[in-house]
């Protein structure tokens, strides 16, 4: 796969896809046709933003303090990592999670990096906006509307960093979604006609024809979370505490795992290589359960102030989604859980239909079903 220069289709991932598009765009709409319900209002995925000091705070660095501390994050990055090269056999070797959407701007178009960091950078952009899109990708292959996907991509693209808005690849792929949006306003259920620079369209045809980003093996993911880990135990031990992973020590070290991400807590709950101890896979088991029912309770939270009686299926199918297998294996989301998810979408849909053809409207069912 060909790496990107951006966290949204830029010109070499055009390129892949161009030819592809078009057959690919209509294999998706065919497939999400088959599963088409009567119309319901879309429902987008909870969403997790920064807050607006943490935005504000990252917004007033200059640009050459950005290249700065990410050049001292690369080399950090490295060094716990034992390696000279963020890249292994053309597919990232290392977490680049942990830097913000500046940062990897910065990684991904500076000179002063080096092509192999330069490449790293453009894989983990592509992550990013695959693993934003995947969500309410998934929703739409059950609803069959393109609304949600359309709005997902607006917000995605709007949080980026004011030197990556600046450029022609994001003024041309936001111009794309703004009119994605304004056709499906009449049309929800069909695949906007926005052109070849549109970073949707481009993400559903990389899909169907297999070309979107593989996950990291789950292997690999164990093994940097293990060098993580010892690198917090030695940490501890350099301070003279032991390390622990009780929050309340008042004489120990407390290893907090609670910003890894999900797949590498994943990696560490399944412990399929037998790298961590049985308090480390408990631990990360834990912080799995804790953010997974914290999830749950947020597109519930969302769905009930949503007039969309669907929502919350729509919510865990988005989410559900969103997942790798270990993921969900970890987190214990079984693909019952899915079907369960998408049997209630389906079944309310059908319900709200039927009652809209009675004369009543979503949210009088809604009052109707006691919801409201």
């Amino acid at each position: 796969m060909v790496a990107i220069s951006a966290p949204y289709p830029s010109t070499s991932y055009l390129n892949l896809a161009t030819s592809q598009s078009n057959a690919a765009s209509s294999a998706y709409a065919a497939a999400t046709s088959a599963s088409v319900v009567p119309s319901v209002t879309e429902q987008a995925a909870t969403a997790i933003t920064l807050s607006s000091a943490a935005q504000a705070a990252l917004a007033t660095k200059d640009f050459a303090t950005v290249l700065a501390d990410t050049h001292a994050r690369l080399a950090s990055l490295l060094e716990e990592a034992e390696r000279t090269s963020p890249l292994e056999d053309g597919k990232l070797a290392i977490d680049l999670s942990g830097l913000n959407q500046r940062e990897l701007f910065a990684m991904a178009s500076d000179d002063s990096f080096d092509a192999d960091a330069q490449a790293a950078a453009g894989l983990e952009m592509q992550r990013r906006f695959e693993n934003a899109m995947s969500g309410p990708a998934g929703v739409a292959q059950v609803t069959g509307n393109f609304t949600a996907l359309y709005k997902a991509a607006a917000q995605y693209l709007d949080s980026l960093g004011s030197e990556e808005k600046a450029g022609a690849d994001w003024i041309a792929g936001r111009a794309a979604v703004t009119e994605g949006l304004k056709q499906l306003q009449s049309d929800p259920k069909s695949l906007p006609d926005t052109g070849d620079q549109d970073p949707v369209q481009l993400y559903l045809a990389l899909v169907n024809t297999g070309q979107a980003m593989q996950q990291q093996d789950i292997a690999d993911v164990a093994s940097s979370a293990r060098q993580s880990l010892d690198a917090l135990y030695a940490d501890a031990i350099a301070a003279g505490k032991a390390p622990t992973f009780n929050s309340k020590t008042t004489m120990g070290s407390y290893i907090d795992m609670s910003g890894f991400p999900s797949r590498t807590l994943s990696a560490i709950a399944l412990n399929t290589d037998s790298k961590f101890t049985t308090a480390e896979t408990d631990e990360a088991a834990s912080i799995l359960r804790d953010k997974s029912g914290a999830a749950l309770l947020a597109g519930f939270q969302n769905a009930a102030n949503s007039s969309d009686p669907t929502a919350f299926s729509q919510n865990i199918i988005s989410m559900f989604s969103s997942m790798s297998v270990e993921e969900r294996q970890a987190a214990g989301w079984s693909d019952d859980f899915y079907q369960a998810a998408v049997a209630s979408y389906e079944s309310t849909s059908k319900l709200t239909q039927m009652f809209a053809e009675a004369g009543g409207s979503a949210t009088s069912f809604l009052s109707f079903m006691g919801s409201k």
